[in-house]
C-alpha cells in the first residue's frame, strides 16, 4: 500500500487528472480465452434445428466484447478527496461514469470481491432511482433489444470483471426471477460451468400479497469463483443451530449407528445453507436512506465476510445508495465503488463520510477516498488547473499524444500539431497567440521535413481577432507558400469530442461521452417559523447546463470542514418522486450554527451554499 512521500498524501489531490495504464498507451492485460467446458456440459453445434451458441452473447471471436461497445479511454477527474486525517495510505476510490469503461482502465487481477445488483430486467421504471439524464439513458438502451440486448449488455461487463478478479477471487451478481436463469447461462461461458460456487436464494417476507400466484419473495445470488482456489471463511459467518430437522445441536451430539460415528456441534454454531432467511428493509427501518431497491446491511455482511479477509478490496460496479461501500469500510476492507448517476455518487459519498465520523473510535484509522469522473468533468475545476495539468487533461481528452515535442507545439493528433490555450474559460485565444502558434509550426523539423501545413488550436473561446487571424493564415494559401491552415476548436464543441462519438455502434450511444457540466448557482432562503425551528427554500437555485434541472438536494445542519448530510435529509421526495425544494429543521439548541446545501442536477451538475446561522 503506497505510503505517502516528502510529506504529501499518497494518491491524487482534488482539482488534478489520472491517466489509466490503458489511456496511456500501455496494454492491460486480457482474459485471454473463453473458459473450457467440461465434456458433458459442451453443447452440440446443433440442436436439432436450432443453433446452440458457444459463447456469451454479443462475443466476436476476433474482438470480444470491443467489437459491440468499442473501448473509449478517457482521463478520471479528481474532483474531491473525502480526508479523515489517514493521508498516508492509498486512498479508496468512487467513480462516477459508464462502469464499462472505467472498468478498462483498471489494472487486471487487482480485486478480490465483485458483488453488483445490476438492473434487474423488470422495466425501466423499476430501475430509474435517482432520474439523472445519463441514468435514464443507459436504462433506455439495456431494453432495446429485449432480452438478449440486456444480456449482451452485462456479458460486456461480467468479462471485464472477470479480468479485474485476482485469480482467487469471487462475484456475486444479484438478480431476480426475470433473468437469474438466463444470466446463470451466460455467466457458465464467462466464468465455467465448474466455477459456480452457489446458487443463493435470499429469501424475505415484506411486500405486497396475492390471491391468484404464490407471492414472489425471494431473489438469487449467483457466487462464481475466477479459479479453483478462493476464500471462503465458515466461522465468520456462523449462525446458530435452528430448524435443523431434529439433529442434535449441543451436549455430546449425535451417533451414526451404522457407522458408529459421532457427529459434534461446532460450538460457533452451523454454515447457514444456500437459501438466506435474511429480513429486507422495512419502509421504517433507520438503515433506509430513501430509494426503493436498497439492500439490507446483513446481506453484505454476510458476502463480505465469508469471501474476503482485512484489507482485500472489494468492488461494486452498481454502487446505488453505497451499502457495499458501507458494510466494507466498517469490515476494514478495501473499496472501489462506481455508478452512473451522479445523484448515487453524491449520497454514497455523503453516507460514507456520515458513517465514518459518527464511528468517532475509528475516524483516524479510515483511508481517505476520492470521488473521480470519468466522461463527465466539471468544467469549474479544470479552471483551477495548473497550465501543464490542464494541457494534459485536454490533450489526453482530444486523443492526443504528448511526446516528442517540440517548442511550442503541445501535443501531436496523428500527424497534426496540437495547441491548447488557457484553463480560465474567460481567458479567450488572441491574435497573437495565433500568430505566435503559426510561427512555431513554421520552425518545427515537421514543417521542413513533411512539408506540414496544418495545426489545431483548443480553448475555450475566441476573440474575434484571434478568428480573424487564422482565416488570414489561411487564405495564404492561394498566393504564399508559407500559409498556415489552423483549426480553431472549442474545447465544448461536438468538434472536439468528435473522435469519441464515431466509435458508435447500434448497442452503443457515445455521443454524451466526453462533456463538461457547470454547478448550479445555489440560492437559499430561510425564516424561522417557531423556536429553533426554520424553513429553508432553495428553489431560487439557477441551474445552468443548458435543459437541466434540479434532481437533488442535500443538507448539512452543522456543516465544519466537509460536508456531510443531517440523518434523514439525504435523498427527500416528495410528490410524484420529485426533489423536496423546501424544507424544515429544528436546531437541538440556540447559538451560532453554520448550514450547507448541496444541490445536485440531472446532468450532473453539483453546487454548494453555506451560511452561518443564528439560531434563537
Amino acid at each position: 500500500m503506497a505510503k505517502k512521500q516528502n510529506g504529501k498524501p499518497a494518491g491524487p489531490s482534488v482539482g488534478e487528472f489520472v491517466l489509466s495504464p490503458a489511456a496511456k498507451g500501455e496494454d492491460l492485460d486480457e482474459v485471454g480465452a473463453l473458459p473450457e467446458q467440461e465434456d458433458f456440459w459442451r453443447p452440440p453445434v446443433r440442436f436439432g434445428s436450432v443453433p446452440v451458441e458457444k459463447e456469451p452473447l454479443g462475443w466476436d471471436r476476433r474482438r470480444g466484447f470491443k467489437k459491440l461497445f468499442p473501448p473509449v479511454y478517457l482521463p478520471f477527474q479528481i474532483v474531491d478527496r473525502v480526508s479523515f486525517g489517514h493521508a498516508d495510505l492509498e486512498p479508496n476510490r468512487l467513480f462516477w461514469g459508464d462502469n464499462l469503461h472505467i472498468m478498462r482502465q483498471l489494472p487486471s487481477e487487482t480485486i478480490d470481491l465483485i458483488y453488483i445488483d445490476p438492473p434487474f430486467f423488470s422495466g425501466r421504471n423499476y430501475n430509474v432511482i435517482f432520474g439523472d439524464q445519463n441514468e435514464l439513458r443507459s436504462f433506455s438502451d439495456i431494453w432495446e433489444g429485449g432480452m438478449p440486448g440486456y444480456l449482451i449488455w452485462l456479458n460486456a461487463r461480467l468479462y471485464e470483471m472477470k479480468r479485474l478478479l485476482k485469480k482467487t477471487g469471487t462475484i456475486f451478481v444479484h438478480c431476480d426471477w426475470h433473468a437469474s436463469h438466463y444470466i446463470k447461462v451466460e455467466m457458465d461461458k464467462v466464468f465455467g460451468y465448474d466455477n459456480l460456487r452457489n446458487e443463493i436464494i435470499w429469501c424475505y417476507r415484506q411486500g405486497g400479497r396475492s390471491n391468484v400466484e404464490f407471492p414472489k419473495k425471494h431473489d438469487t445470488l449467483l457466487w462464481y469463483s475466477r479459479g479453483n482456489n478462493w476464500t471462503f471463511n465458515a466461522d465468520a459467518i456462523r449462525v446458530p443451530y435452528e430448524g435443523t430437522g431434529g439433529f442434535q445441536t449441543s451436549g455430546k451430539g449425535v451417533t451414526n449407528k451404522a457407522t458408529g460415528r459421532t457427529y459434534l456441534p461446532n460450538p460457533l454454531g452451523k454454515v447457514p445453507e444456500d437459501w438466506w432467511d435474511i429480513p429486507a428493509l422495512p419502509p421504517m427501518s433507520s438503515e433506509r436512506i430513501g430509494y426503493p431497491t436498497q439492500k439490507p446491511k446483513a446481506l453484505l455482511e454476510r458476502i463480505i465476510k465469508v469471501a474476503t479477509k482485512e484489507n482485500d478490496v472489494v468492488a461494486d460496479f452498481f454502487v446505488g445508495g453505497g451499502t457495499t461501500i458501507s458494510v466494507a469500510e466498517k469490515l476494514k476492507r478495501r473499496w472501489i465503488a462506481c455508478d452512473q448517476s451522479r445523484v448515487a455518487v453524491a449520497i454514497t459519498a455523503d453516507r460514507l463520510t456520515q458513517e465514518i465520523e459518527e464511528e468517532s473510535g475509528r475516524l483516524f484509522s479510515s483511508p481517505d477516498f476520492t470521488i473521480e469522473h470519468w466522461g463527465i468533468y466539471e468544467a469549474k475545476q479544470l479552471s483551477r488547473m495548473k497550465p501543464d495539468q490542464f494541457r494534459g487533461f485536454v490533450l489526453s481528452c482530444f486523443g492526443a499524444r504528448t511526446e516528442d515535442l517540440e517548442s511550442g507545439i503541445h501535443g501531436m493528433k496523428g500527424a497534426v500539431p496540437v495547441w491548447v490555450g488557457d484553463a480560465n474559460p474567460k481567458s479567450a485565444v488572441t491574435a497573437q497567440d495565433v500568430q505566435d502558434y503559426a510561427n512555431s509550426i513554421r520552425k518545427s523539423i515537421r514543417y521542413k521535413q513533411d512539408n506540414l501545413r496544418d495545426g489545431i488550436m483548443l480553448a475555450w473561446a475566441y476573440r474575434k481577432d484571434a478568428v480573424e487571424a487564422a482565416e488570414r493564415l489561411r487564405r495564404l494559401e492561394q498566393t504564399d507558400l508559407n500559409f498556415i491552415r489552423l483549426e480553431e476548436v472549442r474545447i465544448d464543441s461536438p468538434r472536439f469530442r468528435e473522435h469519441v462519438a464515431a466509435l458508435s455502434t447500434d448497442n452503443a450511444d457515445y455521443e454524451n461521452f466526453l462533456t463538461f457540466v457547470q454547478p448550479p448557482r445555489v440560492e437559499v432562503g430561510f425564516r424561522r417559523i417557531s423556536t429553533r425551528t426554520f424553513r429553508f427554500d432553495v428553489s431560487e437555485t439557477i441551474v445552468l447546463n443548458s435543459g437541466a434541472k434540479i434532481i437533488n438536494v442535500q443538507w448539512d445542519f452543522n456543516y465544519k470542514d466537509r460536508f456531510s448530510s443531517t440523518a434523514g435529509y439525504s435523498f427527500i421526495r416528495g410528490k410524484n418522486s420529485e426533489p423536496e425544494l423546501q424544507v424544515e429543521y429544528s436546531f437541538p439548541k440556540a447559538g451560532k450554527v453554520r448550514v450547507a446545501c448541496k444541490v445536485q442536477d440531472d446532468m450532473g451538475g453539483e453546487g454548494l451554499w453555506s451560511e452561518e446561522i443564528d439560531v434563537k
